[in-house]
């Protein structure tokens, strides 16, 4: 008998999508990471569309997952830990709404998690301000144009992957080295 492995997605939007890419596809139970678009209105986004703060897109990142091996929360813990929830529209020097902070849900089940661990941060008061999250059904999702696509492996030494990328990358591993794929 072949056993079948049935796998989840999830969208999430954290700022740019380079560092959710190169962040979440270092987790195990992680099959695959897309960088994308979500959330907005224009039928055909490109990136200089979205960069351009008009088409209400979020850079994104669509990931696939193996619940057997990762949880949703554990994803969404990591998401967490690798950007800043408490700025609206913002994440470092990237400002508009294309960088907002937003866990685009699949299910009911994703919903209830994610409402459940804000309310949860929230109470504890890690950051000193609320988490301006949005929590929002999945929509349509856009993959990004094909150069955006394992952009952080393709280019370590650029400018923005060294100062931007690879620290919250890094932060992952550190935080999450029990539950990094081997090798």
């Amino acid at each position: 008998m072949v056993e079948t492995t049935r796998t989840q997605k999830t969208t999430l939007a954290g700022g740019c999508f380079w560092c959710l890419e190169a962040a979440f596809e270092q987790l195990d139970g992680v099959v695959s990471v897309l960088p994308g678009y979500m959330g907005g209105h224009d039928p055909r986004p490109s990136y200089e569309a979205v960069c351009g703060g008009d088409t209400g897109h979020a850079e994104v990142v669509q990931i696939e997952f193996d619940p057997a091996k990762i949880d949703f929360e554990t994803l969404l813990t990591a998401f967490f830990t690798i950007h800043d929830p408490t700025t609206l529209n913002r994440q470092g020097h990237d400002a508009g709404t294309q960088y907002r902070s937003a866990i685009f849900y699949h299910d009911a089940d994703q919903q209830a998690v994610a409402a459940a661990m804000i309310a949860r941060l929230n109470g504890e008061g890690i950051w000193g301000s609320p988490i301006v999250t949005e929590v929002t059904p999945a929509s349509t999702f856009f993959v990004a144009e094909e150069y955006h696509h394992q952009y952080f492996q393709r280019n370590p030494y650029q400018g923005y992957c060294v100062a931007v990328v690879a620290p919250k990358a890094l932060k992952l591993r550190k935080v999450f080295a029990e539950r990094l794929k081997a090798g």
